[in-house]
C-alpha cells in the first residue's frame, strides 16, 4: 500500500442514534440467527436420526456441507456488502434463511436434506458474524471495538437461549414441526429488524471508485502479511475448534464422568466470554501482530496441556477455560485483524477473503478431531497434533505486520501518531 493510501482518513461514524439502533438490532438478530441456523441442529440431531433412519454421520455431513457453503459464499457476499451495504444483504438472508429452514423441515430424503442445508449455508453467510462485523466496522470507524465486543458478548448467549428452546420444541412437536416454528421465528425476528434498523448511511461507489476498490483489494490480498494472516487464522482456528468440540470425549477417555465432562464444556463456553471481555484491553496495550501471536500461542499451549496432563481435574479445567478464552478472543481477531492492519475501506471484501480458509477449516474441525483420535491411538494424541497445528498458526502470525508504523492501520489514532513521529 502506498503512503498516500495510508494517509486516507476513516469515514466519520454514522449518526449516533442510528448506529446505536443498528447495534441493538444486530444483537437481537445475531442471537436469533446463531441460535436457529447453527445451534438448533446440534440439539435436534438425535431426533432427526431416530425419525429418518439416517446415520448421525450422514446427517451431520449435511449440516457440515452447509457450513462449507457459508464459508465459500463469504467472499461474494463480502463484495455485495461493500457495494450495497448490510441492509439489502442481511434482509435477503432473512428471507432465504426462512425458506431454507422450511426446506429442511420438508426434506423427504437425505439428498434433499443436504441441499436444504446448502441453502441454509448461503443464508448463514448473509446473517452470521461476518456481515454484522462488516457493518459495525464501517459505521463505528475508530470506535468499532466497543460495538464489536458488545455484539460478540450478546450473541454468545445464542446457545443459552435457543438450545433449551429447541429441545422443548423437539420434545413436544418433533423435529420437522420444530424447524417450521424456527423458520417462522427467524423471519419474524430478523426481517423487520434488518429492513427497518440497518439504515445508517452506507456510501455508494461510483464506477471509478469501484475500479479503485478492485485495485486496492488486488494490492492487499497477494501481500505477504495478508497471506500469512489468512494461513495463521486457518490453522489456529482448525486447532482450536477441533479441540474444543472434542473436549467431552477427551475427558471421558481420561476416566472422567460424562456429567463432569459436560460441565467442563460449559466452562469452556464461559471462558469464551472472558476472552471477549479481555480483548479490548489487549487492543489498547498491544499491536495487532503482537496480540494475534500471543492469543494464538496461548491457544496452542492450552491444547498441548489438555493433551499432556492426565490430571488432576482442576488443572484440566483451567486449561479448558484458557482454550475457551482463546476461542472467544479468536472471534474478535476475525472481526478486527484486517481493519487493524489495512483500515476499514473495502473491509467486507478483504475480511471475507482473509477468513474464508478459516471458515472451511472450522467446518471440518469437529469431524477431523474425532478422525485423528481414531487413527492416532486416542484423543490425547489427537490433541497433541492439534497443538502442533495451532503452534504453526501462531508462528505464521508473527509475520502479519502490514507495514504501518507501530503495526497499526492508517485510521488507528496511535498509528497516525507514530507516522507523524516517524516523518518529523
Amino acid at each position: 500500500m502506498s503512503r498516500d493510501e495510508g494517509s486516507v482518513q476513516a469515514p466519520a461514524p454514522a449518526a449516533a442514534g442510528q448506529a446505536r439502533r443498528a447495534l441493538a438490532a444486530l444483537c437481537v438478530t445475531e442471537i436469533t440467527s446463531w441460535g436457529i441456523l447453527y445451534y438448533s441442529f446440534q440439539v435436534a440431531l438425535t431426533e432427526v436420526t431416530h425419525d429418518t433412519g439416517w446415520s448421525a454421520t450422514a446427517a451431520m455431513g449435511a449440516f457440515s456441507l452447509g457450513l462449507l457453503t457459508s464459508a465459500a459464499a463469504g467472499v461474494p457476499v463480502g463484495r455485495l456488502l461493500d457495494r450495497h451495504g448490510p441492509r439489502k444483504v442481511m434482509t435477503t438472508g432473512s428471507v432465504l434463511g426462512t425458506g431454507a429452514l422450511v426446506a429442511v423441515a420438508a426434506a423427504p430424503s437425505l439428498p434433499w436434506f443436504a441441499l436444504a442445508w446448502v441453502l441454509t449455508g448461503l443464508a448463514q453467510s448473509m446473517l452470521l458474524y461476518p456481515p454484522a462485523f462488516a457493518a459495525l466496522t464501517r459505521w463505528y470507524g475508530p470506535d468499532r471495538m466497543r460495538a464489536l465486543t458488545t455484539l460478540s458478548l450478546v450473541a454468545g448467549l445464542a446457545s443459552t437461549v435457543y438450545a433449551p428452546l429447541t429441545a422443548l420444541l423437539v420434545t413436544h412437536l418433533g423435529w420437522r414441526a420444530t424447524y417450521l416454528v424456527l423458520a417462522v421465528l427467524l423471519g419474524a425476528v430478523t426481517f423487520p429488524l434488518h429492513i427497518f434498523c440497518l439504515i445508517p448511511p452506507w456510501p455508494t461507489a461510483s464506477v471509478r471508485s469501484r475500479a479503485q476498490s478492485t485495485a486496492r483489494v488486488r494490492d492487499v490480498v497477494p501481500s505477504r502479511a495478508f497471506l500469512l494472516l489468512a494461513a495463521a487464522m486457518c490453522l489456529a482456528g482448525f486447532g482450536l475448534y477441533a479441540a474444543t468440540t472434542n473436549l467431552v470425549p477427551l475427558f471421558i477417555s481420561r476416566g472422567i464422568s460424562t456429567t463432569t465432562a459436560a460441565i467442563a464444556l460449559g466452562l469452556c463456553g464461559a471462558g469464551q466470554l472472558l476472552g471477549r471481555l479481555a480483548y479490548p484491553v489487549l487492543t489498547r496495550k498491544t499491536s495487532p501482530r503482537a496480540r494475534t501471536t500471543a492469543i494464538l500461542a496461548a491457544g496452542a499451549v492450552s491444547i498441548a496441556a489438555l493433551a499432556a496432563i492426565p490430571g488432576p481435574l482442576p488443572l484440566l479445567i483451567a486449561a479448558t477455560v484458557v482454550a475457551g478464552a482463546v476461542r472467544g478472543a479468536y472471534t474478535l481477531i476475525q472481526a478486527t485483524a484486517v481493519s487493524d492492519r489495512w483500515g476499514i475501506h473495502h473491509f467486507a471484501t478483504l475480511n471475507a477473503i482473509a477468513i474464508a480458509p478459516a471458515g472451511i477449516a472450522i467446518a471440518l474441525a469437529p469431524a477431523s478431531g474425532a478422525l485423528f483420535a481414531a487413527h492416532l491411538d486416542g484423543y490425547p494424541a489427537a490433541f497433541s497434533l492439534l497443538a502442533v497445528v495451532a503452534v504453526i498458526g501462531a508462528g505464521l502470525a508473527t509475520g502479519t505486520a502490514a507495514g504501518h508504523p507501530d503495526d497499526r492501520a492508517p485510521d488507528h489514532p496511535e498509528g497516525a501518531l507514530a507516522r507523524g513521529k516517524a516523518s518529523s
